[in-house]
């Protein structure tokens, strides 16, 4: 007998999902790699000044798992649009992993390679970055819910989670490498810090991101601008340790000044923006 399906049964579909089970697994992994590298500092009793030789690994397979994070979070709303899959299912699930990856695994990752030296303090902050960043992923659902308003261009309200995190990740890689030896880190861990308040902060704002929704695996691009693209992932791997804190740091400073610019300045910017990263698309997750 074949088997009746219930109606009420969120639709779950294969590849989008798996996009975002992929997803969660880096960040699984981020916070074991962090954990390990707790252990081994833990077991071997290493001196202060000694400590970055031992852990920088550990941290930098942590990092580079946040950005597998991101990758992946990119790929299930892609995949979803491409295939008309996009579901509510979906939308839960990805938020259930953005909470791993982008909110516990960098608040461990900054608190333990960075603001270590500052105690229960770090502490605190990191805390509030992961509350803030939930508070972002519950407001994205409620708002996806509603109805969609004509004439929408679907930006993001407050920073998007995902970009949170990369920011953390790609400026906590470019402090380690810098700092290996130096367990004072001078006034990195206060500028780190403040900076992570600061996306806390953006996260929870009513600051308008754009999304680029408009860009599909579909949308055609100018040879200049491919160009352009690969030249961009030429010097992101050449200057790895610098790049994609400069990316990252374009793209929040970009939704801070966007409400000053131009309408057509602005218009400008993102088709710009849009045709750089031509290939991708966005459905209703909050990526």
């Amino acid at each position: 007998m074949p088997r009746h399906r219930d109606p009420d049964e969120p639709k779950i579909y294969f590849l989008p999902n798996l996009m975002t089970a992929c997803n969660l697994a880096c960040g699984f992994f981020a916070v074991l790699m962090i954990f390990r590298g707790l252990i081994e500092v833990g077991n071997a009793d290493i001196p202060p000044k000694e400590y970055y030789s031992h852990v920088k690994s550990y941290y930098e397979y942590a990092i580079l798992l946040i950005f597998g994070s991101c990758l992946f979070d990119l790929l299930d709303g892609r995949l979803a649009r491409l295939g008309g899959q996009e579901s509510p299912f979906g939308q839960q699930f990805d938020s259930l992993a953005d909470i791993i990856s982008f909110g516990m695994a960098p608040a461990m990752l900054l608190s333990k390679a960075v603001l270590f030296p500052l105690g229960n303090f770090g502490w605190a902050i990191a805390l509030i970055y992961l509350v803030c960043g939930a508070l972002r992923l519950a407001r994205f659902n409620c708002l996806a819910a509603l109805p969609k308003k004509p004439g929408d261009p679907g930006d993001f309200r407050g920073l998007p989670i995902p970009m949170a995190a990369g920011f953390i990740a790609s400026l906590t890689f470019l402090i380690i490498d810098l700092h290996q030896n130096d367990h004072e880190l001078h006034l990195w861990k206060y500028v780190l810090a403040g900076a992570m308040l600061g996306l806390s902060l953006l996260m929870i704002s009513d600051i308008r991101y754009p999304s680029f929704k408009k860009v599909g695996w579909r949308t055609r691009a100018t040879l200049p601008a491919i160009v352009i693209a690969v030249l961009l992932v030429y010097v992101t791997v050449q200057f790895r340790y610098v790049m994609p804190v400069a990316l990252f740091s374009i793209y929040l400073v970009y939704g801070m000044i966007r409400p000053w610019l131009s309408q057509r300045m602005r218009r400008e910017i993102e088709a710009a923006a849009a045709d750089d990263t031509a290939g991708n698309g966005n459905d209703t997750r909050d990526d």
